[in-house]
């Protein structure tokens, strides 16, 4: 039996709609990108790779916040 990864499916699902040319999109095919990518972040953000990449935002937009001072 295959099984697939939900959120795999969708970031590869996100890398063939991004690279289309902006011109080529209309804004439903915006609105549906913007809707994938959420559902994508929402079933990334428990994983610890979601984790991983929060820590690492969080690193820099204190090191951001600290350059500015």
């Amino acid at each position: 039996m295959l099984t697939i990864n939900v959120a795999v499916l969708l970031a590869v699902i996100v890398f063939f709609r991004l690279r289309r040319r902006t011109e080529a999109r209309s804004r439903n095919d915006e609105k549906m990108t913007v809707v994938i990518v959420l559902a994508l972040g929402i079933l990334i953000a428990p994983t610890p790779a979601g984790q991983g990449i929060l820590n690492v935002l969080e690193e820099l937009a204190s090191g951001v916040t600290q350059a500015s001072r």
